[in-house]
């Protein structure tokens, strides 16, 4: 089953990045990416930079290591909340 949806959210993430100007076209600018990215290719870099997140959650959620990462990631988080002893 992991494989399945890691192979669902990898082509959906290569799409993103290979019809950019497609995105576009359907959804518009996105300010945030035109202020931060740049002026004219900003909401482009940022509809690739998406699409090259969900490339990577795929591989981690194909690779069944995604609950790694999650503990990875918020492991200084979670630390702070357990209780001391």
């Amino acid at each position: 089953m992991f494989i399945i949806v890691g192979l669902v959210i990898i082509i959906v993430g290569v799409l993103m990045v290979l019809k950019t100007e497609a995105l576009l076209d359907m959804f518009g600018r996105i300010e945030v990416f035109d202020k931060y990215l740049g002026t004219e290719g900003g909401s482009r870099l940022g509809y690739k930079i998406v699409g090259m997140i969900a490339i990577f959650i795929g591989v981690l959620t194909m690779t069944n290591m995604i609950g790694g990462f999650i503990q990875w990631v918020f492991a200084p988080l979670l630390r702070f909340s357990k209780p001391q002893q």
